[in-house]
């Protein structure tokens, strides 16, 4: 005979009163209901043998498995058991097949409704399952923030923390007991949200300030190269298009740079690149070009920070700027829009014999153009796809999440 299934189900603010009939009759037929502590005050009408689930995830795995076809039981969720819930762990460990998961409206879902925001392309994350220093690189940089608080990360603490790394450029929303009678949503600032204290149910927005920059990471010490992207500040809304650390790690090997070279980097954005040249070839110069008069501007801005004196910023257009320089004996080539036949041919003629050349471009269109021009240039054009991922963890499990695949195209000038 089939084993009844365990319910997993979604509860709201309101508790049994706001489910649907057959939710309520799941969780009133239970001789042995599991939730967090917030989802079992919300059941004061059941009976039932209570255990909470708590941070001893396998403790609770252990009691489902021992009361299989020995107790009907539930588990009680606060919103969607799937979103950021316990449900996941749960049905992997103990098995998909034994449960049924009915779903609630999250209250992620609700803060960002009540704030008649998208969320589409917010950076969401549970605090109760993670440490907030795991994620500061990831709301560093974010435009969108969306955070499950915890006993241990109240908003209060969240704003504090935020504000001594310098993340001061975020609106805070703080959604308390979202569909319950005593609903209340503050909006303000991170410093008037520091003083505060609020319900233990509640979700933390953030949303980026207009026209604020990234500011790097403090702390730590720069790496020679590879160094990850968050320590370099960025300009909105184009954070994200710098060369990510692990393609820059390649292309700065593709370029074999060596001590005392000279070097270009065309296209420049926040001076990523430039700094890690020339961290490599010291004392040997790297010429960070660029054309955007902001993103000029953080090429100043990360060079204060990092301290790398042999980096010269220089504001024009290439190739027009080239004749001003100090012949290269390595260029990289990022961000090649527009007229990318005459900037790849200036480039690679301005190169010493025996110069190195890396183009990194990441559309279709582009690879083609790009390997087409320097084809006619060089008898040998090196092409490496890069497709990337970046493991993640959640709750006990490692994922991993994907980095928009880019090309990097090499090629050497002969030597004399």
């Amino acid at each position: 005979m089939e084993q009844p299934k365990i319910p997993i189900v979604g509860i709201g603010p309101d508790g049994l009163a706001g489910l649907s009939t057959r939710s309520a009759a799941l969780l009133n037929a239970a001789e042995l209901i599991f939730g967090s502590e917030a989802a079992l005050k919300l059941l004061p009408e059941l009976t039932a043998e209570r255990v909470r689930i708590g941070t001893d995830l396998p403790e609770v795995v252990e009691k489902l498995r021992a009361n299989l076809g020995r107790k009907r039981m539930a588990v009680a969720a606060v919103g969607d058991p799937l979103f950021y819930g316990t449900a996941r762990y749960l049905c992997e460990k103990v098995g998909p097949d034994h449960f049924e998961v009915v779903p609630h409206v999250s209250s992620m879902q609700l803060a960002f409704a009540r704030l008649k925001e998208t969320w589409e392309e917010a950076y969401l994350t549970d605090l109760s399952a993670k440490a907030l220093d795991e994620v500061l690189d990831k709301i560093r940089v974010a435009e969108t923030v969306g955070l499950f608080t915890s006993e241990k990360y109240p908003p209060n603490r969240i704003a504090r923390e935020l504000l001594a790394r310098g993340i001061d450029y975020f609106q805070g929303f703080v959604c308390e007991n979202l569909g319950g009678r005593d609903e209340r949503i503050m909006q303000g600032e991170l410093a008037e949200i520091q003083d505060l204290r609020f319900d233990p149910l509640n979700v933390f927005i953030l949303k980026r300030k207009p026209n604020r920059p990234d500011r790097p990471r403090a702390g730590g010490q720069l790496g020679r190269f590879g160094n990850p992207d968050d320590l370099f500040a960025q300009s909105r809304p184009k954070t994200g298009l710098i060369t990510q650390a692990e393609v820059r790690a390649v292309a700065l090997s593709q370029l074999d740079l060596r001590v005392g070279d000279v070097a270009w980097d065309v296209g420049a954005g926040s001076g990523s690149v430039a700094i890690e040249m020339a961290q490599l070839i010291a004392p040997g110069i790297v010429y960070a070009i660029e054309q955007d008069s902001a993103d000029y501007h953080l090429i100043q801005a990360n060079l204060d920070t990092f301290g790398v004196p042999n980096v010269k910023p220089i504001f024009g257009t290439a190739p027009g700027v080239f004749e001003t320089l100090p012949a290269p004996d390595a260029i990289f080539v990022g961000g090649n829009g527009g007229e990318v036949a005459r900037l790849l041919e200036a480039s690679y003629a301005a190169l010493r014999p025996g110069g190195r050349l890396v183009a990194n471009v990441g559309t279709l269109e582009m690879i083609s153009a790009t390997y087409a021009v320097l084809k006619r240039l060089a008898t040998t054009v090196d092409v490496l796809l890069m497709n990337l991922s970046r493991g993640v963890e959640q709750l006990e499990s490692l994922r991993f999440e994907a980095v928009n695949p880019t090309v990097l195209l090499r090629v050497r000038k002969p030597a004399a």
